[in-house]
């Protein structure tokens, strides 16, 4: 678990830092302090799991290991097919999800989260687990909007 002080320095890179109590390098070239850690691995990542329907995607297919498209269609309603489309086909370039297609008639394609991609699951479940003890003035914690999409909520697997 790292450890973060809140005291944010801009490096002469542009890049954000944060001291790191912890014994991991640097991971970005540019920066000569080791004890630094960058923002850059996010770069691509924090703009496709900051979309609208991705943590949705990932979750449905995290709480079913294997998804077709039509299947997915029906656990997030709400959802159009050229959106649902886009989403798989980025979140499959971004390497969080696996397609794999079968040559069978009619033809069959399915969709799983690789190693990357259940991570990334079970990386923002504290995420979650924070914003609902928040209370913000006015906010459901649950929205109406999400409760009719089975994928808003997390079923958790043993592993």
């Amino acid at each position: 678990m790292f450890a973060f002080h809140l005291q944010p320095t801009l490096s002469e890179t542009k890049h954000l830092n944060y001291r790191l109590r912890s014994n991991v390098g640097t991971m970005c070239e540019r920066s000569s302090k080791p004890d630094h850690l960058c923002l850059c691995p996010l770069e691509g990542v924090i703009d496709t799991i900051g979309k609208k329907w991705t943590l949705l995607v990932v979750n449905a297919i995290g709480n079913h290991g294997r998804l077709r498209f039509s299947r997915m269609m029906e656990e997030l309603r709400g959802i159009s097919p050229t959106t649902l489309s886009d989403t798989l086909q980025e979140l499959q370039r971004e390497g969080l999800i696996m397609r794999e297609s079968f040559a069978e008639i009619p033809p069959r394609v399915e969709y799983s989260l690789t190693k990357d991609g259940a991570q990334l699951r079970k990386a923002i479940l504290p995420l979650l687990q924070w914003a609902s003890t928040r209370t913000v003035s006015g906010k459901k914690r649950c929205s109406a909007r999400y409760r009719q999409i089975a994928a808003h909520q997390i079923m958790r697997h043993e592993e």
